[in-house]
């Protein structure tokens, strides 16, 4: 195409004029996507936020709960001082909530979350009240109430719905940033079509200069090469560094809900250590003194009979006393009475040493101990699961100890932690087994849990714990061991129970654990652990 003369521009002026119509058409989509960009990375920013608050405020409020409940189950003002430092720290995440979603916090819906928390309040202060009137049975019943299940329901619900509200928020603003984003896209490609054909005049006169370059071209390509392949190396070192940076930090945390764990389980057994002290005080007092009296009720009864024998001549008022009193049933009947207390005070003593056994939580050497003794104070434990509760039946306990099992050299403690979490596991899935049942109206056979003990070749020990409940499917099998993985509810279980017992059984004891379940056939766990230790 001919062009006039005065028309024509040098190179130089192209270049310079499609560069400025670039800079005119480009800066102000640059500033607009950048915009875009920000305002949508603080979005998530605010997001993950109020995420992260959610969670702690659910996790806040079952510590509370469980610090009020703690509090009227055993009177200890401890759990009291508890409820309050996590009480602070709840309103602190509420009101950090409220400032980056405050219309979240302004509709019905909150309110009465604020009515039923409120409520919740209340009633947990009047069971403190109560436990320091020594009325820790009223404690129990107010937070067991019908009333209070209520409102904690409605408290969870109204979280979940208010957290989810929050969330279908977050879409719909996102569904318009990327509205935004389209339409910047879509003029930066309008502004690309307009500069083709000016950049395409600037590539054919930079063709000739290229052209004259090509062997710094070259050389440039060489070196270009070699950072390249540096920058590469380094990327893959960086790569590396952080694949391993990333497990440390999950290491890390694994081990710090570990020791959360088991500092739990260690405070459970230094209380059930200090109960099992102060029965076992009055109790080998009473048991001491049975033995007295049983020698001395013996004396007086045979004092009596020989006094019968010796005197046998009829005193109207000695007869009048013995036929109001019934004697011969008193002779009769007191050697029995004494008996029977002694029986009494045998027992509760044999419940104070199976206590001692499981309150060994917190040592930290191996050596060897009974192991049928570490599952017979978990059952004991758990012994107030065991039964029936309402329209529920009593769960039946099936023992098949091995007669001849060894002393297993292991930590005694962490092996009670595995058998309270499998157990506990256990009694839970049956529960719900018979809940669904009842629901449905099916008929309900009675639940059990087996326990099985067998060496095998004399150098290990398998322990079988087996239910009867509802089963497992095979997707959820294969991640039972993983940690913070769980199919309860919230606030119900926190997914760590198995995974430490696998880190107690694999790591600790170099043993083995494995679940054999399928839906509808129950479920058992079998762990294997040797009998003596590799040093």
């Amino acid at each position: 195409m001919y062009v006039p003369k005065k028309l024509r521009f040098t190179p130089s002026q192209i270049v310079a004029v499609t560069v400025l119509l670039t800079l005119l058409l480009f800066i102000p989509q640059i500033w607009l996507n950048w915009q875009a960009y920000y305002n949508f990375n603080h979005l998530t920013k605010n997001e993950f936020r109020l995420q992260k608050l959610s969670d702690e405020i659910i996790y806040l409020d079952e510590v509370l709960t469980m610090s009020a409940r703690m509090n009227a189950a055993t009177g200890n003002l401890m759990w009291e001082k508890r409820y309050r430092q996590f009480e602070e720290k709840l309103d602190n995440a509420i009101q950090a909530s409220i400032k980056l979603a405050p219309q979240a916090y302004n509709s019905q819906d909150a309110k009465k979350i604020d009515v039923a928390n409120q409520q919740l309040v209340k009633m947990e202060y009047q069971s403190f009240d109560l436990v320091k009137k020594n009325k820790q049975q009223a404690a129990q019943q107010l937070l067991s109430s019908h009333e209070y299940d209520t409102q904690k329901q409605i408290y969870a619900d109204g979280v979940i719905k208010r957290k989810e509200n929050i969330s279908l928020a977050l879409q719909q603003k996102v569904a318009k940033y990327r509205q935004k984003i389209f339409l910047a896209i879509l003029a930066s490609i309008i502004s690309l079509l307009l500069l083709i054909p000016a950049w395409l005049l600037v590539l054919n006169l930079l063709r000739e200069y290229l052209r004259a370059k090509k062997n710094a071209q070259v050389a440039l390509e060489e070196i270009n090469w070699i950072l390249e392949t540096k920058v590469a190396a380094r990327t893959e070192t960086l790569n590396q560094q952080n694949i391993q940076l990333e497990q440390t930090l999950q290491e890390l945390k694994n081990t710090q809900v570990q020791l959360i764990q088991t500092e739990k389980m260690s405070s459970l057994g230094q209380l059930v250590a200090g109960v099992a002290h102060e029965i076992n005080n009055p109790v080998n007092f009473i048991y001491g003194n049975l033995m007295y009296a049983k020698e001395y009720t013996q004396k007086l009864i045979d004092l009596i009979k020989l006094y019968q024998q010796e005197y046998s001549h009829n005193n109207s008022k000695i007869t009048t006393v013995i036929k109001e009193i019934d004697l011969e049933f008193i002779l009769e009947d007191l050697p029995k009475i004494v008996s029977s207390m002694t029986l009494g005070a045998d027992r509760i003593r044999e419940i104070v040493i199976i206590l001692r056994n499981f309150s060994r939580l917190d040592e930290a050497d191996m050596k060897p101990v009974d192991i049928h003794e570490g599952i017979d104070s978990t059952l004991l434990i758990l012994q107030h699961q065991l039964k029936g509760k309402q329209e529920q039946k009593e769960i039946k306990i099936i023992k098949d100890y091995c007669s001849n099992s060894p002393l297993v050299e292991c930590y005694a403690g962490g092996l009670n932690q595995v058998f309270m979490n499998i157990i506990g596991n256990a009694i839970d899935a049956l529960h719900e087994k018979e809940v669904e049942d009842i629901k449905q109206a099916k008929e309900r056979n009675t639940s059990c849990i087996i326990i099985q003990t067998q060496v095998r070749n004399a150098e290990s020990l398998i322990i079988s714990i087996k239910d009867n409940g509802s089963g497992i499917s095979e997707e959820y099998k294969n991640r039972l061991f993983d940690p913070f993985f769980t199919t309860k509810p919230i606030g119900k279980g926190t997914g760590l129970g198995l995974s430490i017992s696998y880190q107690i059984i694999v790591d600790k004891h170099h043993g083995k654990i494995n679940c054999i379940s399928s839906p509808g056939e129950g479920t058992e766990f079998v762990i294997e652990i040797p009998i003596r230790q590799i040093k």
